[in-house]
C-alpha cells in the first residue's frame, strides 16, 4: 500500500453570519479555493485524477455535484470529474479520507479534497426542512423502524449538547470560560498573521471574520438558554459561516513525477459511530480507535483539533480522554472561528497543518462529532518538523 501525502492546503477566510461572503455563490466559493490551491502547488490540473468535497444541504446552489461545479467554476480542465460528500460535519474530513485511499489503493494518483458551505444562503438543515414540502414530517421518528430501535425520543444537536453536559459535568460556566478561551485564542492567532499564510484572501477579505472580539463572562450570562431550563447557550455553541478549503493528496509516484514536496503524510485515518440519539459522543471511543489502531498514544500527538460544535463536546473528550487542554485547539475553534458544516474537517486540517510546522510537532489529531453520532479521527505525521523535534518524539 502506497503512502498518501499532502501536499499544499488552502482556504478562504471564514465568513460570519451576513458577512463578507454572504453574497457569494456556494460554486464561486469553492472555486476560490480551488485555484489557490492549484496556483501554489504548481499543478497540472488535468493530472488530477478526482475532486472530493464536502458540502451539506446540498439543495438551491449547492445542489448538483458542488464538487464537480466548484472545479468547473474555478476555470480548470473539463475531463476531471468531482464527487460530493456528505458525512454530515465531518463532510470535507471524510473527502480527506477519501482522496487518501484512493491514493492508497494504487487506483489515483493526485485527487483535491476539500468542502464548501454557504451558510448564510443555505441555513442548516435545509435539506429536512424542504422535505416537508413534500409531505414528509421529520427524517427519523418518521420511520417506524427507528422508532421501533430508538422510541419517540427527540434527535436535536441542541438536546445532545445539554446531555453531555449533565453527564460530564459541564456546568454552564466552565462551557463559559472555554468559549471565552476560544475566543481569546482566536483573536490572538489572527492578530499575530498565524493563519494568513494559509489563506486565500476574497478581494480585499483576508483574515476571518467571526471571533467575537471583546466578550465577556458577563456578556455571556445575559444569554437565554437554547433550550428551556437548559444550560447551552449561543456564547457556547459553533457560528454560522461561510467557507471553502481545499488540499491536494499526492501518491509517492506522482510526487516524484511532478516534482512536489508533500508537507505531511496521512498517518492514519479511521471513521466510528456512537448512540445517534447522543449524537455528538463519538469523537470519544472514534479517538481510542485511532490510537489503538496507529499504535500512537495521546503523549505522542503534538496538537489535537477537535471541533468546537458545542463547548460540551470538547469539554466531555478532553475528561474522558484526560487531554491536556494546552494542545487543543490552540488557535481557536469553531466557537469563535465558525462551523461552516462541509468545509469545517478541510479548515480544520490546513490550521492544523500550519500550526505543526510552526511548532516544529511530529503528529496532529483531527477529529468532530457528527449528524448520526459518527466521528472521524485523522492523524497527519508534519513532515516538515526539525530533525530535533522528529527524534525528540521517538
Amino acid at each position: 500500500m502506497t503512502t498518501a501525502y499532502i501536499i499544499d492546503a488552502v482556504r478562504t477566510p471564514v465568513g460570519r453570519k451576513k458577512g463578507s461572503l454572504a453574497a457569494m455563490h456556494p460554486a464561486d466559493l469553492g472555486a476560490h479555493s480551488l485555484r489557490a490551491l492549484v496556483e501554489r502547488t504548481g499543478i497540472d490540473p488535468g493530472a488530477v485524477d478526482d475532486v472530493v468535497f464536502g458540502c451539506v444541504d446540498t439543495i438551491g446552489p449547492q445542489a448538483g455535484d458542488i464538487a464537480r461545479t466548484c472545479w468547473l467554476v474555478a476555470g480548470l480542465p473539463e475531463q476531471v470529474p468531482g464527487t460530493t460528500v456528505d458525512r454530515q460535519c465531518g463532510s470535507s474530513q471524510q473527502a480527506l479520507h477519501f482522496a487518501a485511499q484512493g491514493v492508497m489503493s494504487g487506483t489515483q494518483d493526485l485527487v483535491v479534497a476539500g468542502g464548501v458551505q454557504q451558510m448564510n444562503q443555505i441555513p442548516i438543515s435545509q435539506a429536512m426542512i424542504a422535505g416537508q414540502a413534500l409531505g414528509f414530517g421529520d427524517p427519523f421518528r418518521g420511520s417506524p423502524g427507528w422508532l421501533a430501535r430508538y422510541g419517540d425520543q427527540e434527535v436535536s444537536q441542541f438536546r445532545s449538547a445539554e446531555m453531555i453536559a449533565e453527564k460530564w459535568g459541564c456546568s454552564r460556566l466552565d462551557m463559559e470560560r472555554f468559549a471565552l478561551r476560544s475566543n481569546e485564542r482566536a483573536v490572538a492567532a489572527i492578530d499575530a498573521g498565524l493563519f494568513d499564510a494559509e489563506i486565500a484572501p476574497v478581494g480585499a477579505f483576508a483574515r476571518d471574520e467571526t471571533p467575537r472580539r471583546g466578550t465577556s463572562l458577563e456578556k455571556m450570562a445575559t444569554l437565554e438558554p437554547l433550550m428551556p431550563g437548559g444550560r447551552v447557550t449561543a456564547a457556547v455553541a459553533s457560528q454560522i459561516a461561510d467557507c471553502s478549503a481545499a488540499l491536494l493528496v499526492a501518491s509517492e509516484a506522482a510526487v516524484r513525477t511532478h516534482g512536489l514536496e508533500p508537507r505531511a503524510r496521512v498517518a492514519h485515518l479511521s471513521v466510528r459511530a456512537d448512540d445517534p440519539v447522543w449524537m455528538l459522543t463519538a469523537p470519544i471511543p472514534a479517538t481510542r480507535h485511532a490510537l489503538a489502531k496507529s499504535g500512537l498514544r495521546l503523549e505522542d500527538i503534538d496538537l489535537f483539533e477537535i471541533n468546537e460544535a458545542f463547548a460540551s463536546v470538547v469539554l466531555a473528550w478532553q475528561k474522558e480522554l484526560g487531554v491536556d487542554p494546552e494542545r487543543v485547539n490552540v488557535n481557536g475553534g469553531a466557537i469563535a472561528l465558525g462551523h461552516p458544516l462541509g468545509a469545517t474537517g478541510a479548515r480544520l486540517m490546513t490550521s492544523l497543518l500550519g500550526e505543526l510546522e510552526r511548532r516544529g510537532g511530529r503528529y496532529g489529531l483531527l477529529t468532530m462529532c457528527e449528524g448520526g453520532g459518527q466521528a472521524n479521527v485523522t492523524l497527519i505525521e508534519n513532515l516538515r518538523a526539525t530533525p530535533r523535534a522528529a527524534k525528540e518524539r521517538t
